[in-house]
């Protein structure tokens, strides 16, 4: 089964079963929340919010700021209540922090896959709107984004073109 499919704790098309023994008590909620919302849109918020956490700790430090800004980023972008983005969001810090490492390239090759161009370059705008959100994007967390973009199928300097417009943030380039 598939990281996404298993992040949101469902099959291919079946249903969402929300009391399989092993599911954490997160799992259960957010299943139990998302459950009514079509497959192709869960894969793609849980592949978008898995990425923007995969920013979030890339310097291995998860500021609150960086996580309010990932739930506004999900009920914004992903139209989601307010609860059903902290649920989400939680879920994928979690993921991302127990098996991140292992999975950081698939499943932002998987949002490739599913996404059209402009959904793409909305998530990279995303990603350094939430390394900017705690006042500095650090190097970790600048180069972790110049990489997911070029995963995204971004040059670099599209990439850098998107970084620029954040560029008081940037800590290599304060002094």
């Amino acid at each position: 089964m598939s990281l996404l499919k298993t992040f949101l704790g469902i099959g291919a098309n079946a249903p969402v079963d929300s009391t399989r023994s092993g599911d954490t008590e997160t799992v259960r909620r957010i299943a139990a929340k998302l459950e009514l919302m079509e497959a192709d849109q869960a894969r793609y918020l849980a592949a978008f919010a898995f990425v923007l956490a995969r920013v979030a700790q890339a310097d291995l430090h998860l500021d609150e700021a960086e996580v309010a800004a990932m739930r506004e980023t999900l009920a914004t972008v992903g139209g989601l209540p307010a609860e059903e983005a902290a649920l989400v969001c939680e879920m994928a810090c979690d993921q991302n922090s127990r098996i991140g490492g292992s999975e950081n390239y698939l499943v932002t090759r998987e949002f490739r896959a599913i996404s059209t161009k402009a959904q793409r370059a909305k998530l990279l705008e995303c990603l350094f709107s939430v390394a900017a959100s705690d006042g500095e994007i650090s190097t970790a967390e600048s180069a972790e984004t110049l990489a997911i973009a070029e995963e995204l199928g971004f040059t670099r300097p599209e990439a850098l073109g998107v970084r620029s417009r954040f560029r008081e943030h940037i800590a290599e380039l304060k002094g």
